[in-house]
């Protein structure tokens, strides 16, 4: 016999566990180095092991987990599992607390699919475990019971046992019995959970979807099925439409289904009956209609199918339930087949006709005070005066006004008319003075019914009730003035004296009635008893006035205007004002001027100035017409402060224009120049062109030429905004009127003001501000580089900016002072170079700069009259020596 060579490491752990044979780290360690022995050597190392250490829990795991790796690819059949078994056993005789030993074994036992020994395993765990550990236990018995070749029966038990330690999970043991098809499990598992007032759903549904699920179950189950487990289908289908009164149209086809299914037909339409006359919503009544619809359609499609081929008489039921049979034998009567027929066909076509008026009724009971259903459902029985009566009566007694979704008054003059189209008077009369005696929301409500009984006696020329009406309508219970804050207690009847409404009625009426009668002062009355009590409009003093107009009243007509005005604030009193002047001056033309001017200087003092233009301009021409061209001229100016900005353009020119016509066009320099102070950047090159054309009309062609340069600094050539042909009538001027030295300093001027908008970013002419005189904000240069270095303008004219326009003062301010000197290289730009001097002891040049318009504002301000005295002074001293200064000599 050979003998086997034992391994070192065997024999050291041997030795030791000869010594010390309970030593659990010796064990573990000598297990863990025989890891790659044989399958039996490392079983029998693990059985020694646990011999002496029958309560390692660490051992019996791992001996355990082996154990089933060797056994994982073997046949189920095969010994070696039940072997396993036998492990799992003795282990458990000393691990029966630990969980984790009973999953193993659990999931184990149903690899094997072994139902009984799993089944008991599974229960010798929760008997064994403390209950706060069932839960993993119950979650390896779920998967269990859950699989499809579980008897259905062991299955709910299990559940119901489970059910009683989670009960919120019986949501899954209801989806459980849908899907196994447990329809009486499932029936008691649905009333169990209706039943409990405390159930959530963990699912997300809603009560009343399982109440449609229960329902629905009911419906299709056989009646010997619930008479023998105590289910009253009826009783419970009705209990879940009490719950859920706004969603109840499946509940309703459930029960009208369940009774189908008994053969109670007759039982089945009244439910269907019951339904669509009980549901609050529209799909509701939709759902239970249709299947109704289906269920007449299929009851008529089998009955044609029965009879089908039978020639005799058939003495059948006119129902197809034991109940219509017996009715049918007590009355004692018989159909043939085409009677039969025919009775069902007409009962399918009366449902069919009576769904519009079903539907109203459904939407009426959503909401009993909605007008417009109630006049809808008028509409629909317009064939039947009784029922539009009926109809009528019920909808004026149900809505409440307080309450109405529209006009609650709609009902009473449509009640009204429609008793006048039956030419019944007196009963039309007596719905009007009801409908004039109820406590509306709104004053309007009761005027309209009052306006609407006025006209019904118009339309039978009973123009004295009338107005009989509409006086009474309209009498106010106070003295003095009228009192307009609102006040809940009073009624509405109260308060139809606010109605603007009514009163215009009435005075229309009652104009129409004085004047073909000839008596105007039952209107006049009127008219001031509306504006006595505040009720009137601007349009109804228009009207007065014109009435009174009509009547040859022309000074109770202007009257009548002042009333108004004193009434009405801008901008309502416009209107009034603008008829007032018209008709004034119409009436007098100038021969009463004095009166005409104040009532313009009266309209002109509060008028807002975005209403001021057309006033100011009829009053100039009231002037132009009947009085004097100065005062004409006078308006003229004071609606250029008077207007807007965006309208003092279309102002100027009227006056320029004006003023040219009476006193040369001469006389317009003074208002060109305001214009071109007053008026916003974007009109500017307008007026200086203007100007500039007239002066070239005059041959003053230096005048232009210095408003073309002043213009320029408000157009840039890059965008030139609304005046893109500026520059190109300024090159167009120089080429007829100009030479070269101006045409270049034309030039040089555009360069520059293309320069300076290139350098601030900002062109006024693309600003969209009206106020364009404002200061644009600009940054602060840096203090070591002065703007006036920086630009290459002078130190004298560092106030001159192109951000904001230069009125002709800035220019002659501009020039004041003494001119800077600055040295400048052979190859500089001398554009700007206007006298040029050698010094004798330097080979350099000094160059005086001057301003860039100086060489026009002498003759500016001489032109217009704005010298200094000191100017003036030199000036005159020039010319007396015939000579004159060395720039003006090269200025000519």
């Amino acid at each position: 016999m050979a003998l086997v060579e034992v391994d070192q490491g065997v024999r050291d752990f041997e030795l030791d566990l000869g010594r010390t044979p309970e030593n659990f780290k010796l064990w573990w360690n000598y297990i863990q180095y025989r890891k790659k022995a044989t399958a039996p050597q490392r079983n029998l190392l693990y059985e020694r092991a646990l011999w002496r250490l029958p309560h390692s829990y660490k051992i019996w795991f791992h001996y355990l987990q082996d154990r089933m790796t060797q056994v994982y690819e073997l046949c189920i059949d095969d010994n070696a599992w039940t072997e396993v078994n036998a492990v799992f056993e003795r282990a458990l005789v000393f691990m029966n607390k630990m969980p984790r030993i009973w999953m193993e074994y659990c999931q184990f036992l149903l690899r094997q699919y072994k139902i009984t020994e799993s089944r008991q395993t599974l229960d010798r765990a929760l008997k064994s475990l403390p209950i706060t550990q069932h839960d993993k236990i119950w979650k390896i018995y779920l998967k269990f019971i859950n699989q499809p070749f579980i008897p259905n029966e062991t299955a709910i038990r299990c559940w119901k046992r489970y059910l009683q330690l989670e009960p919120y999970q019986i949501e899954d043991f209801v989806d459980y019995l849908d899907s196994k098809n447990e329809h009486t499990e499932l029936i008691n598992g649905l009333i169990r959970m209706l039943n409990n007032p405390d159930f959530q759903s963990v699912k997300g549904k809603t009560k009343h979807e399982y109440w449609v699920q229960l329902c629905t179950l009911l419906s299709q189950q056989k009646t010997d099925l619930l008479f023998d487990h105590n289910l009253k289908a009826d009783t419970i289908i009705r209990s879940g439409i009490s719950k859920f009164p706004a969603e109840v149209g499946q509940l309703w086809c459930a029960l009208a289904d369940f009774n189908i299914r008994l053969g109670r037909f007759d039982v089945a339409r009244d439910v269907y009956e019951e339904g669509i006359t009980s549901v609050v919503t529209v799909k509701d009544f939709t759902q239970i209609f249709d299947c109704y619809t289906h269920f007449e359609e299929t009851m008529l499609a089998a009955k044609m199918e029965t009879t089908e081929g039978h020639d005799e008489e058939l003495n059948d039921d006119f129902g197809d339930d034991e109940v219509s049979k017996t009715l049918m034998k007590v009355c004692d009567v018989e159909f043939t087949r085409e009677e039969e027929l025919d009775l069902r066909f007409a009962r399918l076509e009366h449902l069919l006709d009576r769904r519009p008026e079903v539907l109203n009724s459904v939407l009426l009971r959503q909401n009993p005070h909605n007008v417009y259903e109630w006049m809808n459902r008028v509409k629909l029985f317009e064939e039947t005066p009784q029922k539009m009566v009926s109809v009528y009566t019920e909808a004026i007694r149900t809505i409440d006004p307080n309450k109405a979704i529209g006009k609650p008054h709609q009902l009473w003059v449509s009640f009204a008319k429609f008793y006048e189209k039956t030419k019944q008077m007196e009963l039309a009369r007596l719905i009007f003075k009801k409908a004039t005696e109820v406590n509306f929301k709104q004053v309007d409500d009761l005027a309209t019914v009052w306006t609407e009984f006025a006209d019904f006696e118009i339309r039978h020329e009973e123009y004295e009730r009338a107005l009989e009406l509409l006086r009474k309508a309209t009498a106010t219970n106070f003295v003095g003035p009228p009192n307009w804050k609102h006040d809940p207690s009073q009624t509405v009847q109260e308060r139809v004296w606010k109605s603007v409404k009514l009163w215009s009625f009435y005075v229309d009426l009652d104009e129409s009635v004085a004047t073909a009668k000839g008596q105007i002062n039952s209107t006049r009355n009127i008219y001031e008893r509306i504006i006595e009590l505040k009720v009137c409009t601007p349009q109804i003093i228009l009207n007065y006035a014109t009435f009174l107009q009509e009547n040859e009243y022309w000074e109770d007509s202007f009257r009548a205007f002042e009333k108004g005005i004193a009434l009405f604030k801008w901008p309502q009193v416009f209107d009034i004002w603008l008829a007032y002047l018209t008709k004034f001056q119409q009436r007098y033309k100038g021969n009463k001027l004095e009166r005409l001017r104040d009532l313009y200087e009266q309209a002109i003092k509060t008028v807002p100035a975005d209403m001021a233009k057309k006033l100011y301009l009829m009053y100039a021409k009231a002037e132009e017409s009947y009085g004097l061209t100065k005062r004409a001229m006078d308006v003229y100016n004071r609606a250029t402060d008077a207007v807007v900005e965006s309208q003092k353009i279309e102002i100027y020119r009227r006056y320029i224009a004006q003023a040219g016509n009476y006193f040369g066009i001469t006389s317009t320099r003074e208002i060109y120049e305001k214009a071109i102070e007053s008026l916003p950047n974007k009109f500017v090159p307008e007026m200086t062109e203007k100007w500039a054309e007239m002066e070239l009309k005059l041959g003053e062609v230096d005048r232009a030429r210095a408003l073309y340069l002043y213009t320029a600094q408000l157009v840039n050539p890059d965008k030139p905004g609304f005046h893109t042909n500026f520059w190109a009538n300024w090159k167009k001027f120089e080429v007829e009127h100009g030479n070269e030295e101006t045409f270049k300093e034309m030039l040089r001027t555009k360069r520059s003001v293309q320069a300076t908008y290139n350098t601030s970013g900002f062109t006024p002419m693309e600003s969209g501000s009206t106020d364009e005189k404002k200061e644009e904000p600009k940054e602060e240069p840096p203090a070591e580089e002065p703007e006036g270095k920086r630009f290459g303008v002078a130190p004298g004219t560092e106030k001159i900016s192109f951000h904001q326009p230069v009125t002709l003062d800035d220019l002659a301010q501009a020039t004041e002072g003494d001119s800077g000197e600055l040295n400048v290289d052979d190859d500089g730009d001398d554009d700007d170079v206007e006298e040029v001097e050698e010094d004798d002891g330097e080979d350099n040049f000094q160059v005086t700069t001057a301003p860039a318009f100086e060489k026009y504002s002498s003759k500016l301000r001489q032109d217009f009259g704005t010298e200094t005295p000191e100017e003036k002074k030199k000036r005159k001293a020039e010319e007396a020596k015939g000579g004159g200064s060395k720039r003006q000599k090269k200025k000519l």
